[in-house]
């Protein structure tokens, strides 16, 4: 659906005549890109200075990506970036997972309000995954009426058009005396892939990479196929001429993501696995290590461990969520695989990598659960003994099975078994931590240490944090630093 609602008088705008569109992306998108920069140049004559942006994230990998291809395009039209939340257009790329991140994008915008009514110039977008609700656009339009600009996850590779038409809705004379202009344009879904538009990463040396798009697994408490739409993979070809890119370029770090990177392949017109794709990817000259997420224990094949066993660029962790150790429960969240499987899958993990990390996601107080269901899951954390767990509570989510099951769990008794899970990952945590101590190993080196000037922070291949002595020239380097102590949750090393 695409509509336009109107409720302060704007900047005016000379509208671009439009009549050599072309039919085809990313040709389209690059046309677009043209306009917006000429109606950028004018705004900017008439502000006196550049216009500027900001681009909150929330949520996961996928969305912090999808960031940077909104970047990347805001960039190459001419708007500056700045931290402040008063800039001249504001982007929230949303977050839908748990209902408590709607609130907190509705709360923002309060104080958006604000510093909209003081900069004639300024722009708000909304996209991500909160925007394919129908209900919260229908909220927007009722009780935000300031917002400009709302698309969803389906049609981001849009955003340059996007931008031009809520330009010119916002800024031309149709619109000067009619108050803010509003530029709606919801996908409910697509078999769409865009290839080859603007992306600014956040980090010179390391970089998302999407594999596939979307969700066919429909877990009773997830909301994501919903907002995500049906799985559909990037074609091999494109994905490793990105990769070849990003390492020509300096990247020595690539994450490979999707809702379940295990299922790659399939819909395509030549099928090939996940473990394929990642076999061809280790090829590529300059790429020095490979992580992925997430992955789905249903579909994490033999062949994979196989591959993950004789790489000598993918990284020694696998996040594997298990959800609950309960056979029972985690067939009431549509899992499709049962606590046996799970263990046989992290004993085969671990025999053919050894030294292998192990993080998951855990939720506690799903709808039915019983004490002996959640004594099931604890055993599970005994016996796989993870390194780190991402533990969650669980969290009704309007629009999914599971929020109008029965036997919801009263909240005492949800945040006392979290409580008693949360005290036995961390026990174990801290029992595994420490076990490289006194090892040389190479450690990527991210950033400068945030607490103390002289040091630098980097993570090592199962993903551990360690600091060391050193420099800002040393970023986006691969260092061999010899781990001298542990500190619970983190190394303190010396590079060698």
């Amino acid at each position: 659906m695409s509509q336009k609602v109107t409720t302060g008088v704007r900047p005016t705008l000379r509208i671009a005549d439009k009549n050599q569109i072309p039919a085809t992306e990313p040709e389209r998108q690059y046309y677009f890109m043209d306009i917006a920069k000429e109606y950028l140049r004018q705004l900017s004559e008439e502000k006196g200075s550049p216009l500027t942006f900001h681009v909150s994230t929330f949520g996961c990998q996928m969305n912090a990506r999808d960031s940077e291809k909104l970047v990347g395009i805001l960039e190459k039209i001419g708007y500056v970036e700045e931290d402040s939340e008063e800039a001249d257009f504001v982007i929230y790329n949303t977050c839908t997972v748990r209902e408590n991140a709607n609130n907190k994008v509705y709360g923002r915008l309060g104080y958006l309000n604000g510093f909209q009514k003081k900069n004639p110039f300024m722009m708000i977008g909304l996209c991500g995954c909160m925007m394919q609700e129908p209900t919260v656009v229908e909220k927007i339009k009722q009780s935000y009426r300031f917002v400009n600009l709302i698309f969803g996850t389906h049609n981001i590779y849009k955003f340059a058009e996007l931008i031009v038409t809520a330009l010119e809705n916002s800024y031309s004379e149709h619109a000067a005396g009619h108050g803010t202009s509003m530029t709606i344009d919801i996908w409910k879904d697509t078999d769409k892939i865009v290839e080859d538009l603007p992306v600014e990463r956040k980090y010179s040396f390391k970089s998302g990479v999407n594999i596939m798009f979307g969700c066919n697994n429909f877990c009773s408490y997830c909301i994501v196929p919903y907002v995500r739409g049906r799985e559909r993979s990037r074609e091999p070809k494109e994905i490793i001429r990105e990769v070849e890119r990003l390492a020509a370029d300096g990247v020595v770090e690539i994450m490979l993501l999707g809702q379940n990177v295990n299922s790659y392949g399939k819909n395509l017109e030549q099928p090939m696995t996940f473990a394929q794709l990642l076999q061809e990817i280790e090829k590529v000259d300059g790429i020095e290590r490979i992580r992925f997420m997430t992955s789905h224990p249903k579909d994490l094949s033999d062949d994979l461990i196989e591959v993950m066993k004789n790489s000598k660029k993918i990284c020694k962790h696998l996040h594997l969520p298990l959800q609950s150790g309960s056979s029972r429960i985690l067939k009431l969240m549509n899992r499709r695989y049962d606590k046996e499987h799970y263990l046989e899958l992290v004993d085969k993990i671990r025999a053919a990598v050894p030294d292998i990390a192990l993080t998951t996601d855990i939720i506690v107080g799903f709808p039915g659960e019983t004490e002996e269901d959640f004594e099931e899951t604890m055993d599970v954390v005994r016996k796989v003994r993870y390194d780190s767990a991402f533990t969650f509570i669980y969290s009704k989510r309007t629009g999914t099975p599971a929020a109008v099951m029965e036997d919801q769990i009263p909240e005492d008794v949800i945040k006392a078994r979290f409580d008693r899970l949360l005290k036995e990952v961390q026990t174990i945590s801290a029992e595994k931590a420490g076990a490289l101590t006194g090892q040389t190993l190479p450690v990527l080196i991210e950033e400068k240490n945030e607490q103390d000037a002289s040091l630098v922070t980097g993570r090592l291949s199962n993903n551990s944090v360690v600091h060391l002595p050193g420099t800002e020239d040393m970023i986006g380097k691969i260092v061999d630093v010899k781990l001298l102590e542990c500190k619970g949750f983190y190394y303190m090393g010396e590079s060698i």
